[in-house]
């Protein structure tokens, strides 16, 4: 379906069967257990707020961290900041790093990476959306939503230039669409 500017990806309905799919998954292996889920901002807000009402069963806390590798690009600069770090700490704990979509998984590689000196039980990772022709990084999901094609995709989340977060499907974005 085109929008216009936009051809949508996954739809409204597609998105709440997954996350419910990938919460039962969860659920399932930390049934009974105590699970830090840790969202990557500003792109996996939304998805990892509908996922944790998803996992049942599990005493979750959640915390957050901010990292930049996109500025205001579609394509990622490959140099990784962290804007924002952890407010607690991980040792010992079973750590679910949530993020909105896995490119050239760089981010996610140095981001784990970091997450895994400071002593916790496990990290994996859970990635509502999946590139692998973009790999650049050996990084895998423990859990994924979809594997997409190399498309430049916004809504639930993902966005350009900070615009289309809200948007409650996956939509591709046109690029030669005027995105002001």
């Amino acid at each position: 379906m085109h929008t216009g500017e936009f051809e949508v990806l996954l739809g409204t309905e597609e998105i709440q069967a997954k996350v419910k799919e990938l919460g039962e998954a969860i659920s399932r292996d930390y049934a009974g257990k105590e699970l830090l889920v840790v969202g990557v901002l500003k792109g996996a807000f939304i998805f990892m707020a509908d996922l944790v009402r998803e996992i049942k069963g599990v005493r979750v806390t959640m915390d957050f961290m901010d990292v930049s590798s996109y500025g205001l690009s579609t394509l990622s600069s490959g140099e990784v900041r962290i804007m924002k770090d952890l407010e607690c700490s991980i040792e010992g704990l079973n750590v679910l790093l949530v993020e909105d979509i896995i490119d050239t998984g760089l981010t996610l590689a140095y981001i784990k990476e970091s997450l895994m000196r400071r002593g916790p039980k496990e990290v994996k990772i859970c990635s509502f959306l999946d590139k692998p022709s973009r790999r650049r990084s050996e990084v895998a999901a423990d859990y994924i939503g979809y594997s997409i094609p190399d498309e430049f995709v916004v809504g639930y989340g993902l966005d350009y230039a900070e615009k289309y977060r809200n948007y409650p499907m996956v939509c591709i974005l046109d690029p030669s669409a005027n995105h002001k």
